[in-house]
């Protein structure tokens, strides 16, 4: 990819959202439901899309709140919605027309008692709170288009079981949503302003409990320093009271929350975007990482880490998921002794050798993490994690803490394994690379029509002819995932020392080449070259 030339720099002015004409256009603009990109659209976390473009306006909330309230009635959720926003310009006006819809159709809707902003996290951990002490199960949403850019908003549902909700559910909540802005909102009933929300402690509700899933006790006794940067987002609060409640020695090196997020330094492209695994994004903690033993980045919604070590600068999120794998497996007592170990299917192969180091089962899935919920809150994995640096895990004693990703518990685990072993997650992930090897892992895209995006998306193995990539033999073509037998959505090729994936891009004409090599640098390269053929002959073919 090509590297803009400020990536990495303060942003100026000229790089700043206008917040008034970004929430007007929320009221003024009304899509077109005959226009793909006007339409609303569920990915892997929700609805998200700009005003300014006409993807994200108070029609697509309205329609996508009521599809939500006939979608949890036809599923017999009867209990409370947890409701929270992040910091974006567009979470608070989609927050309210949402309330305004619930309270219409007599959903009880708990909000932030502080009126301020819910991490992810916070919001999953309440769902699971409520669901374990009462019989009408409580379901929730949260108002975030995570870590993209300030002019985005965002939209996303977590059914009962806490995590985020599964394509059958996306895909309905969708398509009533876009025939609900077809007939004109006629259908969407809406409570005269303003509607009123019950109120629910997130933030003193999650920071309490935080002892029973991180060993805080030991954080405090070895006096580990941190730098906890909120980068403006939804965790700006929570950060504060970690530090307080449970007297840590922890900074909050930036608190300020701004919609324009013109603190932030560019990302590769030259956008503003809260992505904690970019090192242009974070270099602002980056530079200040020899203050602190541990600094830690969130995104907007906090279920991504960013750790940020002074032996190692920022961690590559691949590398710490295995050291994060590995010190788990190794220190959790109360974990099923079964308990397995959760990747997606383009997540390092690192972590495939520590798997089978420990003598854990591997369950490798499709992309999201919707495909971990399950496994998170019966036990039958103690930790799931994908290569864009979201994941959770179990609490001290085996039981749910989170079934959506959870960046703080990522960021405090970091001190705890200081703590714990005397040593950083960099220090730890060198020791693995000596026994293991060390991978090259990269992510590149390479152009692709939508109708070859639509057959890459649908392809078997058998349209695969290959029998060698990079000089090794070919060991797996897979096009379901090995851990559930789920649709990949794509393709994946396996060698012995090596593998890529390609996917489709949901947005853009490419398709998504991950890959990974174990022999260096070079024969990824390699790697990466030839999936192109193998792609394109599987294409043609």
């Amino acid at each position: 990819m090509s590297v803009h030339p400020r990536a990495g720099r303060p942003a100026e002015p000229a790089d700043l959202i206008d917040v008034p004409k970004v929430i007007s256009r929320y009221y003024t603009e009304h899509p077109d439901p005959a226009e793909a990109g006007q339409r609303v659209a569920f990915g892997t976390s929700g609805h998200r899309g700009s005003s300014l473009r006409t993807a994200f306006n108070e029609d697509h909330i309205a329609a996508t709140s009521q599809a939500i309230v006939e979608y949890r009635r036809e599923q017999g959720t009867t209990g409370p919605l947890f409701l929270g926003r992040d910091t974006h310009a567009l979470s608070e006006p989609a927050m309210i027309t949402a309330i305004e819809v619930f309270a219409a159709n007599e959903v009880t809707v708990l909000v932030d008692d502080r009126d301020g902003y819910t991490p992810t996290p916070a919001l999953s951990h309440a769902i699971l709170r409520w669901n374990n002490d009462n019989s009408a199960k409580a379901d929730g949403v949260v108002v975030t288009p995570s870590h993209n850019p300030p002019a985005d908003g965002g939209f996303k549902y977590n059914p009962p079981n806490g995590g985020p909700a599964d394509t059958d559910a996306t895909r309905w909540i969708q398509d009533r949503a876009n025939a609900l802005i077809a007939g004109g909102l006629k259908q969407v009933r809406r409570a005269a302003r303003p509607a009123t929300s019950e109120t629910y402690d997130y933030l003193g509700n999650y920071v309490d409990d935080l002892p029973n899933v991180i060993d805080v006790e030991a954080i405090r006794s070895a006096g580990v320093r941190i730098g906890a940067d909120p980068l403006g987002g939804a965790s700006v609060a929570y950060w504060g009271e970690i530090a307080s409640r449970h007297r840590l020695d922890l900074t909050v090196v930036n608190p300020n929350v701004d919609p324009r997020f013109g603190f932030m330094t560019l990302d590769w492209d030259g956008k503003i975007r809260m992505d904690c695994s970019s090192p242009y994004a974070m270099a602002s903690l980056i530079e200040q990482k020899d203050r602190f033993q541990i600094a830690t980045g969130n995104d907007a919604d906090a279920d991504r880490h960013g750790i940020v070590t002074p032996d190692g600068g920022l961690m590559n999120p691949n590398h710490y998921l295995a050291v994060a794998i590995a010190y788990l497996y190794s220190s959790r007592d109360g974990w099923p002794s079964a308990a397995g170990i959760g990747k997606t299917l383009v997540s390092s192969s690192m972590i495939d050798r520590v798997a089978a180091d420990l003598g854990r089962r591997l369950d490798e899935v499709p992309v999201g993490f919707k495909w971990f919920v399950s496994g998170l809150l019966d036990g039958s994995i103690g930790f799931g994690g994908e290569e864009s640096a979201g994941a959770s895990f179990l609490r001290r004693d085996g039981g749910p803490w989170s079934t959506d990703k959870d960046g703080l518990i990522l960021d405090l685990l970091a001190s705890e394994i200081l703590a714990v072993t005397g040593k950083s997650p960099s220090e730890h992930y060198r020791e693995l690379t000596a026994r293991f090897g060390e991978p090259a892992y990269a992510r590149i895209d390479a152009p692709a029509t939508p109708a070859e995006k639509a057959i890459l998306a649908k392809l078997s193995p058998s349209q695969v002819a290959a029998k060698e990539l990079a000089g090794e033999a070919i060991t797996a073509v897979l096009t379901s995932a090995p851990g559930n037998g789920a649709a990949i959505g794509g393709l994946k090729v396996v060698t012995g020392s090596g593998w890529f994936a390609a996917r489709p891009s949901g947005t853009e004409d490419v398709y998504k080449i991950y890959a990974e090599s174990f022999l260096g640098p070079d024969h990824l390269a390699r790697i990466q070259e030839e999936a192109r053929g193998v792609v394109s002959a599987a294409l043609s073919g």
